[in-house]
């Protein structure tokens, strides 16, 4: 389609105008957008200004695009509905926030009139064509779905929403001692505590930061890890050396809410363990793409590689299918050890 596209106002209204030669083709094609409309005094096309029009025409998306009145209240209403449900923040941000973005790409629809095929349209026109990960079109979907199944009104049927084919990338892991080399690197006794807790116990950064000095049971040797992701309990390993470390930072630091608090008191932010242990990895020469989640799933494969069974890792990760602590059989390279290369043979 040969043809020039910009945002305007017309007649006060935020709308695209469409300008290419008069023919035919072009004005049958224009005239299956919704709302199209020709203007005889301004000589072009014009459309509703929205996140799917912009998208279309090679528009730059405006972050003054937002859901219509009625998605706006919508959107409100199922922020509410998560939280009587005690959906955890998180999980009321992530869907509240991919509700939004969803909406706004309709928001010259009423909610009643919007169908499978706009999230068909979404998923191609905007998570596609701007890369956005299986991951960010699945949470998509988790709300889509929450969401038109307490709409009285609609015209969505939820069970026909098709989620993403999931990707299957394995995570990265890190060895036994490239692990200490981070934690020899760490010279701030805080820092160097936070990392082998959340490696030894492997914690959840959430996990770790949200903890309390009364967590820790050193009679027993188990750390209790309360309202975890699903809202479950769980407790998971204590460490010998992690507990000697824990008393010597205790002494230093004495916390006095969460086990590790930020300079002004209050919970530690996760941005600056994430920073952390950036530097750490730095000064250890570790060249691999790493994160704090990095440390639980090395905890995970080594536990296997030590011949831990699954269900027991399963029980200490807190993980709710088996099939989610399975992958850690992809990534350990103990059993790969014993397999004798042809090259080599």
């Amino acid at each position: 389609m040969n043809y020039k596209a910009k945002t305007i106002l017309h007649k006060g209204t935020p709308r695209i105008a469409v300008y290419f030669e008069k023919n035919a083709a072009l004005i049958a094609r224009i005239k299956t957008f919704e709302d199209a409309r020709w203007s005889a005094s301004k000589q072009y096309w014009h459309l509703p200004d929205t996140a799917a029009n912009r998208l279309h025409f090679k528009l730059p998306l405006a972050h003054t695009l937002v859901p219509n009145a009625e998605g706006i209240a919508s959107i409100e209403t199922f922020k509410r509905y998560l939280l009587s449900k005690r959906y955890s923040p998180n999980t009321i941000n992530t869907y509240s926030d991919a509700l939004k973005s969803f909406l706004t790409f309709c928001n010259t629809k009423a909610l009643k009139d919007i169908n499978n095929q706009d999230v068909i349209a979404y998923n191609n026109d905007y998570i596609l064509k701007n890369k956005f990960s299986s991951s960010f079109q699945n949470q998509t979907v988790n709300a889509i779905k929450l969401f038109f199944k307490i709409v009285k009104e609609t015209s969505i049927e939820t069970d026909k929403i098709h989620r993403p084919k999931r990707e299957k990338v394995l995570p990265n892991v890190l060895s036994k001692e490239e692990v200490f080399r981070i934690l020899d690197a760490t010279e701030n006794l805080k820092h160097r505590t936070l990392l082998a807790l959340v490696y030894s116990a492997g914690l959840r950064i959430s996990e770790a930061l949200e903890m309390k000095p009364k967590d820790i049971d050193s009679i027993r040797m188990l750390i209790h890890v309360k309202n975890a992701k699903g809202k479950k309990d769980r407790y998971t390993l204590l460490s010998e050396k992690v507990l000697l470390l824990l008393r010597e930072y205790y002494m230093v630091y004495k916390p006095k809410e969460y086990l590790f608090e930020g300079q002004f008191g209050g919970m530690y932010s996760s941005r600056s363990a994430q920073i952390v242990l950036k530097k750490a990895a730095e000064r250890a020469g570790i060249k691999k793409s790493i994160t704090l989640h990095t440390l639980r799933h090395s905890f995970a494969t080594h536990l296997l590689e030590s011949g831990t069974d699954l269900r027991y890792i399963q029980d200490l990760l807190g993980h709710s299918s088996p099939k989610t602590t399975m992958i850690y059989t992809h990534v350990s390279n103990d059993s790969l050890k014993k397999i004798k290369n042809p090259f080599d043979v």
